[in-house]
């Protein structure tokens, strides 16, 4: 199974041994491909349509893994049991809706060791939901794909770090490691922004004031992520 660069960077962070829990498995992708590098002993693959889980059903039982792999038809992790899995994964979803799985199974959350997670929206708010919920940003990825980038979280039972306004939006281990794609993008978004403030700046309607003040807040914290690299 030759998975895209986006989730061969998810498989990576799955620890080796254990049960993967994977929702919104859609293909079937990953764990077919962590069970063919035998990095996993088991899975459960959930998906809230019908029409991918038959899809990963078909994978699975193309490669043989039928009896390793447990598809569940499922919204979040209502079909899970407490203590099934050892790592979880959600990727491919929007910020807002990895935040409702998660606060949904909350009560499933203390079974796991490790969060994989590559919400594709609102990463900050996903970010403070973690840290509020007693858990620790681990190791941090971003990559880019088709001209997309995404980034990628592995969140464990910790202690609770205040993180800055440019380690919430753009990653605290990302910054710290001065993540090369990271920075790539903070340049690009540095540069759109710029633009749309010289364009906004000749403007004088209220819309535009408020919209003004938003990209300086925003110029404000790319310039925080931008300094903590030291090569520039």
């Amino acid at each position: 199974m030759q998975l895209s660069k986006r989730l061969s960077a998810v498989a990576e962070f799955v620890t080796p041994g254990g049960c993967l829990v994977d929702v919104g498995t859609d293909h079937g992708y990953v764990p077919i491909a962590l069970l063919e590098q035998k990095k996993i002993s088991s899975a459960i693959a959930m998906d809230v349509n019908r029409g991918p889980l038959e899809r990963a059903r078909e994978h699975i039982a193309q490669y043989q893994m039928g009896d390793y792999i447990e598809t569940r038809l499922s919204d979040g992790l209502h079909a899970l049991r407490a203590g099934e899995g050892d790592s979880l994964l959600i990727a491919g979803m929007g910020g807002g809706l990895t935040i409702r799985i998660l606060s949904e199974g909350e009560p499933l959350l203390s079974g796991f060791r490790e969060l994989i997670l590559e919400p594709q929206s609102d990463i900050d708010r996903v970010r403070a939901w973690l840290l509020e919920h007693g858990f620790f940003l681990a190791q941090e990825n971003f990559v880019e794909e088709d001209g997309k980038y995404y980034p990628i979280l592995r969140a464990v039972p910790g202690e609770k770090e205040n993180l800055k306004a440019e380690e919430l939006f753009y990653g605290p281990r990302l910054l710290e490691k001065e993540n090369p794609v990271l920075r790539e993008y903070l340049l690009k978004q540095q540069e759109q922004n710029q633009t749309l403030i010289r364009q906004l700046s000749d403007h004088s309607s209220e819309k535009a004031a408020q919209r003004l003040w938003e990209l300086k807040e925003k110029e404000a914290v790319l310039e925080s992520a931008l300094a903590r690299f030291h090569t520039m």
